[in-house]
C-alpha cells in the first residue's frame, strides 16, 4: 500500500497545507510518495526533498503546469497512477485540492472523501458535516481513495531528510475546453492567512472597506494576517481571498481576533480550531461570545484605536 500526496506550491515554495497533508498520509501508511507538477520549480522541489515521511518524489516540469488548470492536473495524475499500486491520493482541502480532487475522482470513477480531520484506519476517516456541528465517520471500499485533508488538523511534517526525486514526462491531452486567462493575486507583506500565528478579522460591523484600516495598524503591530467574514466580503468591503469560514479559508492560529463579527455558524466552522478566540462586538447577545475565550462588549470604533495605542 502506497500513499501519493499531490503537492500544492507556487513554483517557488511549498504551501504549508501540503506539509500537513504529508503528515496525514503518514498516519495512514509509512510508504508515502509525492508528486509535484509545475514549471521551473527547482526551489520548491529542493524544499520538498527535506520533508520527513516521504520515500520518493516525482516531478513534472512542464509549461502546461506553470499556471495549473485542474482539468490538466487531474488528467496528468490519473495517467501517472495508471497501473501503479497507489491506494490513496491525498491533497490539501484548499482551493487547490477542492478544485483538482473531484475531477480526479471522476476520472478514476471513485467517490471522493472530503475535508478529513482524523484518520481511524486506512479505510475509515472522520470529517465534519453540518458546518462542523457533527462529525461523520466514513468508510470507503474503493480500491483507490481520493481524499482532501483539512490542514489545520494535522501538524506540518518536519524537514530533516534528503530524498531523491524522479523527473517524469507525461504525454497527456490538453483540455481544450478550459484555458488559463490570468491570476489576480493580492500582494501583501503580512503572513499568509492559513499559516499565520495571529489572525484579525472584520465583519459587517466594520460598516465599509475604509474602516478596515482600523485593523491594519493592529495587524502590523501583532504581525497578524487579516481576514473577514463572508458578510464583509459579500458587501464588497474586502477581497474574496480574505474570507474566513466554511466557504472561505479554514484557519487555526494561536490567536484569532473577531471584530464586528456576529458569529454565524459558517464562520465558526472556519475558526473553531484556533487556540484562543477573542472578539469585540457591541451586541452582548452576539453568538460569537459563546465561542470566544475572551470577549469585549464595546463599540469597535472606540475600542480599536485604544487597543492599537496600548500595543
Amino acid at each position: 500500500m502506497t500513499i501519493l500526496v499531490v503537492i500544492e506550491h507556487d513554483n517557488n515554495t511549498i504551501k504549508q497545507s501540503s506539509l500537513s497533508t504529508i503528515s496525514a498520509a503518514k498516519k495512514i501508511e509509512d510508504n508515502v510518495e509525492a508528486i509535484i507538477l509545475g514549471k521551473d520549480m527547482n526551489s520548491a522541489v529542493n524544499d520538498l526533498k527535506k520533508c520527513d515521511h516521504l520515500k520518493k518524489i516525482y516531478t513534472v516540469d512542464d509549461k502546461m503546469f506553470e499556471n495549473p488548470i485542474a482539468e490538466n492536473l487531474s488528467s496528468a495524475i490519473a495517467k501517472f497512477i495508471d497501473g501503479k499500486d497507489f491506494s490513496h491520493i491525498l491533497s490539501p482541502s484548499t482551493t487547490f485540492g477542492k478544485n483538482m480532487s473531484p475531477k480526479l475522482s471522476a476520472l478514476l470513477d471513485v467517490q471522493q472523501i472530503s475535508d478529513i480531520t482524523n484518520i481511524i484506519s486506512s479505510d475509515t476517516f472522520e470529517r465534519p458535516i453540518y458546518a462542523g456541528n457533527a462529525i461523520a465517520k466514513v468508510r470507503s471500499n474503493d480500491k483507490v481513495k481520493v481524499i482532501t485533508v483539512r490542514p489545520t488538523c494535522f501538524e506540518p511534517c518536519g524537514k530533516n531528510s534528503e530524498i531523491d526525486s524522479q523527473e517524469l514526462v507525461l504525454d497527456i491531452d490538453v483540455n481544450g475546453n478550459v484555458s488559463f486567462v490570468k491570476y489576480d493575486q493580492s500582494k501583501s507583506d503580512r503572513p499568509e492567512l492559513t499559516s499565520a500565528k495571529i489572525v484579525i478579522s472584520g465583519g459587517r460591523g466594520m460598516q465599509n472597506g475604509d474602516n478596515f484600516r482600523l485593523l491594519e495598524g493592529i495587524a502590523d503591530k501583532l504581525g497578524a494576517a487579516m481576514g473577514a467574514s463572508r458578510a464583509a466580503v459579500d458587501a464588497g468591503f474586502v477581497p474574496n481571498d480574505w474570507q474566513v469560514g466554511q466557504t472561505g479559508k479554514i484557519v487555526a492560529p494561536d490567536l484569532y481576533i473577531a471584530v464586528g463579527i456576529s458569529g454565524a455558524i459558517q464562520h465558526i466552522a472556519g475558526i473553531k480550531d484556533s487556540k484562543f478566540i477573542a472578539c469585540i462586538n457591541k451586541d452582548e447577545e452576539a453568538p460569537i461570545f459563546n465561542f470566544s475565550d475572551y470577549g469585549l462588549v464595546g463599540d469597535l470604533f472606540e475600542v480599536l484605536p485604544q487597543l492599537e495605542e496600548k500595543l
